[in-house]
Parts: structure tokens; sequence; C-alpha cells
């Protein structure tokens, strides 16, 4: 039996299978993508599955290791990287070695399944050495061109369009050679559908083990506002300083920004100049007891990014019980009920952003307290569990059932289906095209 029918017959039974998880970030790296595949690799090994990960070396120490990560032994094997200049940590493997790199781990390892997590530099050499050798590929995009043009030098309009636009053909091009491509959310897939004309897009909630974090019964005592993310461009941290300047005075609001990055010390002195040195916390990095602390003791969470896929971010904020205020640009809408666990503001709007901050502030205790339980109520569907039951059914060729993605939706269309409600079986077969 070589190895694909072997992959085939595993299909159907319920045996631990190997899985080979590959991204172009991982943790030490501190962002959404990264913070997700660890996740999601600690939940599939806590599960019985043998999971190695392929991910740049965060130092010029590469190879392969046995590291610890959320409590779990990991086996990871680390490619040699070059630091990007325009990054203050993000590190790229060497494109023209990953296939030759990486194709001893894949005939070593001899994986069932390899899960990209981006199909810009391993994940399109791995896809390529996972076609030949006749073993299953799911993708999950992460990526949104406005991330990277982020930290790319300052060019034309026109010039900046025609990168995005091949930088979504480049994406295609890997991904069509996948069984199955799956995004966080419906609002993620109908996107990633219309700059790649690839279809049957799944959205899968990158999910968040709730029981993690804790929410209080009461209001707390204090207008403590907080932010969780990298610190730059495309989150427009700077449109939330602005805002804090118009806040009522009386409110007494405080900004706690957590979370490091390029703009750090441009932001810091802009918070200055701006007269909000004594009421603004640029706190950086915190441990996950301290985030969590940080998010229990808060009162509202803001976020004013553009460019989010889903924002796990603000789904911790969540399973805090926090009301959220969030921009009403890319997934960051399906988080909310309107007017129930938060609102959503003009994207750039400063004086907007104020003024539904100041509605949160100043609601009654039993509405703020609604507020809370909305959030919670709002979070249930995102439980890390339901992401990795999916993402088990499709590694094994198996149909999956859609798990519900958008929390403030009343349904979720299945992408692979059209007219299919949330619930439906999605075949996991094909081309993904």
């Amino acid at each position: 039996m070589d190895h694909h029918d072997e992959t085939t017959a595993r299909s159907s039974d319920t045996r631990p299978l190997r899985i080979l998880i590959a991204g172009d970030t991982f943790p030490p790296d501190v962002n959404g993508a990264a913070n997700f595949t660890e996740r999601l690799a600690v939940g599939l090994a806590e599960r019985g599955h043998d999971v190695h990960v392929v991910a740049p070396a965060p130092t010029r120490r590469h190879g392969t290791f046995e590291e610890q990560h959320a409590g779990a032994t990991l086996t990871v094997h680390r490619l040699n990287s070059t630091r990007w200049p325009l990054h203050d940590w993000l590190r790229f493997a060497t494109p023209w070695m990953v296939k030759h790199n990486t194709r001893p781990i894949v005939d070593s390892f001899r994986p069932d399944v390899v899960h990209i997590q981006s199909h810009i530099i391993i994940g399109r050499g791995l896809t390529t050495i996972a076609k030949e050798r006749g073993i299953r590929v799911i993708a999950t995009n992460h990526f949104m061109p406005e991330n990277l043009i982020e930290h790319t030098p300052p060019m034309p309009r026109k010039l900046l369009d025609w990168i995005t636009r091949r930088a979504w053909q480049d994406a295609a091009n890997t991904y069509q050679h996948c069984q199955a491509i799956t995004t966080p959310t419906r609002k993620a897939a109908g996107f990633l559908e219309e700059a790649t004309d690839i279809t049957g897009v799944i959205p899968i909630s990158c999910g968040i083990d709730a029981s993690h974090y804790t929410a209080r019964p009461d209001r707390p005592s204090t207008n403590r506002i907080v932010f969780v993310g990298r610190v730059t461009g495309e989150k427009h941290i700077d449109v939330l300083l602005t805002a804090m300047t118009k806040l009522p005075a009386a409110l007494g609001a405080t900004l706690t920004i957590v979370g490091g990055g390029d703009l750090l010390a441009k932001l810091t002195q802009m918070a200055a100049d701006l007269g909000l040195a004594e009421r603004v916390t640029f706190a950086g990095y915190l441990s996950d007891d301290e985030l969590r602390r940080t998010l229990t003791d808060a009162t509202v969470f803001a976020m004013p990014s553009t460019a989010e896929l889903q924002s796990i971010a603000s789904l911790e904020a969540m399973a805090s019980g926090l009301p959220i205020v969030v921009a009403d640009a890319m997934a960051l809408p399906h988080l909310v009920d309107h007017g129930s666990n938060g609102y959503l503001f003009t994207p750039g709007d400063a004086d907007d952003l104020a003024a539904k901050l100041t509605d949160v502030l100043t609601k009654s205790d039993d509405d703020y307290i609604a507020m809370r339980r909305a959030s919670l109520a709002m979070i249930e569907p995102h439980d890390i569990n339901r992401t990795l039951d999916t993402f088990e059914k499709l590694y094994r060729g198996q149909a999956a059932t859609s798990p519900v993605a958008d929390t403030a939706a009343p349904s979720i269309e299945s992408a692979s289906a059209p007219g299919a409600r949330a619930g439906d079986e999605i075949e996991s077969g094909g081309s993904g095209r």
C-alpha cells in the first residue's frame, strides 16, 4: 500500500493522524496567525495526534527542536530565516531553499495531511511536495495584502494596487492545489473568493478556550478602555488616541494598549503630544495571565483596525465579558450585535469612536451588565473544540459540519454550498476552485 492509499484507508477511521502544520509565522512571534497555529497544534496534540510544525527560525539557530507550547511538547522544524528589514521581528524562510529543506521532513515524518497557514513561502513549497506525494493539503488563509504593504517603502497607489492583485493571484496559484480552503469568518471567506476567483472557501472560527478567561460579575469602579494587538499601522491606534481626547472629562477614562510593534515610540509620543500621557498606558507584551487579568479588570474593549480577518483579541475580550467597540470593517461587524454586546463605529472616525465609547461608559449599571452578558453569550460558537472537530474531519477527507463562524449573523451560509445554512455538511474533497 503506497502512502496515498494508506491515507485514504485512514480517512474512515478515528485513529490518530500524523499532521504537519506549516506557517510563515509561529511563536515566539506575536500575531493572530501565529497564535492560532499554536492553539491548533497544541489542541490536536492534546487529542492524541502526532503533530509537527514547520516555521521560520526566530534566530540564526535552525533545525528540529522539541519545544514547549502552552503546556504541550511539539516537534518544531525551524527553517533558516532572514529578518525583514522594515519590520521589528518578522523573519522569512529562504524562499529558494524551502522545498529542499522541507522535502526530508515530509519523507521522514510521512504526514497524513499537511495544513498550511500561509501560501507565501513555506506553505507554497510544502504544497508542491505534498502534491507530488499524494498527501492531502488543507489551507487556512490569514493573509491580507494590507498587512504586508504596511511594511514596504512608500510607493504610488497604482503600484500598490498592482502588487495587491499579484499577491492575491499568487495565493490562488497555491490554494488551487489544496483539497480544502478555510478562513476564520464568512466575511473573510467571501473576500477571499472575490479576490482570487476560488470558490468553496469554508468559514471556520480560529476559536478560543473561553474557560481560560474570567468575567467580572459586576461593573468595574473605573472606566478602563483596553486595546490588544500589534502596535502597527493597520491597527489605526492613532484613531483611538484621538478619540480619547474627545471623551467627557468627567468619565475619567483611561486606556491600556497591550502589545508591541514598530509604531510604539511614535504613538507614545503622540499620546504625550495630545496631553494623554497620564491617561494612556503602553503595557507592551504581557504574559497570558497578565493579559487575562487586564481584560477582566477593563470596562470596554476597542479595536480600530480595518484589516481583521477575525480578531482573536476581540474574542478574548468578549470571553472576558467586555462590551466591544470595533471598526465597521472586514470581519469585525460579525462580532457585534449593534447595541447589544457593543457598537460598530465608522472606520477612521475618531468622533464616532468617542461617541460609541461614551455610550457604553455612561450606560446604567443594569444596561452595562446586560452588554457584558451578551458578549459572553455570543462567544459560545467560537469554542476551540468546535474548531478542532471540524479540522479533524477535513483532515480525514470527511464531510464537515460548518461551525457557526460569525456570532452576530442569525444564520450562516456555507461558502461551499449555495443556499446551505449553518449545520449543513460540507464536502471537503475537490480542488477548492
